[in-house]
């Protein structure tokens, strides 16, 4: 099940990110982020009147995807970047599809019209998740971060939506 985020899931959505930020390369994060801390930063995407969605299964957190503003000036407003995170036990079953193109239909229907997708290479998942939901690469930056002793590229990948009135 696919449904907006609510209070109560900042703690599932802690766990499975802090999964990634202690065992992963794909977030630049180097330490755990509090449920606390989540729902400050829930508030802040709900604030800026973007989408933060949950999968669920049997009511645990499975995944989540949410966007927010791409850059703070005025002229990139009908641009955001997406962030999508499945908990490890929830790969491959399609969740990422589902959550993502939930996630494209809320920003089409805000106007939104160009979505940005950050990823951190090498990463072949995250990469077939988003040219699936046909994002194309428009930016590679190399070694631009540094974790676990490592330098590690990032990529860009764009999808335009339509907007409303098209």
């Amino acid at each position: 099940m696919i449904r907006e985020v609510s209070k109560e899931d900042t703690t599932g959505i802690a766990s499975i990110y802090n999964y990634y930020v202690a065992h992963t390369p794909v977030t630049f994060e180097e330490e755990p982020v509090s449920p606390a801390q989540f729902a400050q930063r829930i508030q802040a995407v709900l604030d800026n009147g973007l989408p933060w969605l949950v999968s669920t299964e049997n009511q645990a957190i499975t995944g989540y995807a949410y966007a927010t503003p791409f850059k703070p000036r005025s002229a990139y407003r009908f641009s955001v970047e997406s962030t999508i995170y499945i908990a490890p036990h929830s790969q491959g079953k399609g969740l990422g599809t589902a959550l993502y193109e939930a996630l494209l239909q809320k920003l089409h229907q805000a106007g939104i019209r160009n979505v940005i997708g950050c990823i951190t290479l090498p990463n072949p998942a995250s990469v077939a998740l988003h040219e699936k939901i046909n994002m194309q690469k428009v930016g590679h930056f190399p070694a631009v971060g540094f974790k676990f002793g490592q330098w590690l590229d990032v990529g860009f990948w764009q999808v335009q939506l339509s907007p409303e009135s098209d």
